[in-house]
């Protein structure tokens, strides 16, 4: 595997980035992995590894970097994190995703074609708001455990869902706080609504954070596994034409 720590210019400033890719072959397609509340870290930058390792070029940028080039989550920085993840919102993210697009266009080996997205937790809004503000673009998306995907603010997501020409999945947690039933259960009816491809999944017995090994007492290995599984074949599906 080949990895490299970079600077991406943006209109907002510069954010230090991830990127990763197998060592031979090439150009593979693009994939943006956007990060959870507690930051960019190693744990991110493995599991952005093992995406990468079936065959894409991923980018993983610290989407705090507005603020903070890094940060380190510790039980006592959650007010500072909270602070971080609010300061961000859809139309942010999705300015900060042209400019990543922008520098992979200018990677060999990186596909020009469709691109991916996935995004966790404070990120699933993110991932589902870049898919319909880049529909020509991105032809596969994926949101686990997201947050405010489905509400009554201006910047939900949901009000684009009907842009998106991709594929969109929502893999959600049993019980989560954060994402609620009765706010899936509207998401799914309103995404049944649009007509676009989507899929909103169940995971049994799992909580908030269940895909992050590191995540103790909520980390659930097989739905873990099973995430893996969807995202692999939602991108297979779709960027490999």
């Amino acid at each position: 595997m080949i990895e490299h720590e970079i600077d991406i210019q943006t209109r907002d400033g510069k954010a230090n980035t991830f990127v990763v890719h197998p060592e031979e072959g090439g150009p593979y397609p693009v994939v943006l992995f956007l990060m959870d509340a507690p930051g960019k870290r190693e744990e991110l930058h493995d599991m952005a590894r093992r995406l990468a390792s079936v065959g894409y070029y991923v980018i993983l940028p610290n989407l705090y970097y507005r603020r903070v080039r890094e940060f380190v989550m510790a039980p006592d920085k959650r007010p500072e994190m909270f602070e971080h993840m609010n300061s961000l919102t859809n139309r942010m993210v999705c300015e900060d995703v042209a400019a990543l697009l922008g520098f992979a266009d200018g990677e060999k080996v990186a596909g020009k074609g469709s691109a991916g997205c996935v995004g966790y937790c404070m990120s699933g809004p993110f991932a589902f708001a870049a898919a319909a503000a880049f529909p020509d673009r991105i032809a596969a998306s994926a949101s686990f455990h997201g947050v405010r995907l489905f509400n009554d603010s201006a910047d939900s997501p949901h009000r684009d869902a009907h842009k998106i020409r991709g594929e969109m999945y929502f893999g959600c947690a049993e019980t989560d706080e954060w994402a609620p039933k009765q706010m899936i259960d509207g998401l799914e009816a309103h995404l049944a609504s649009t007509g676009i491809r989507s899929r909103v999944e169940w995971y049994p017995g799992t909580h908030h954070g269940f895909v992050f090994p590191l995540r103790a007492g909520m980390y659930h290995q097989p739905s873990a596994e099973r995430h893996w599984e969807r995202l692999f074949g939602l991108f297979e599906r779709n960027l490999r034409r």
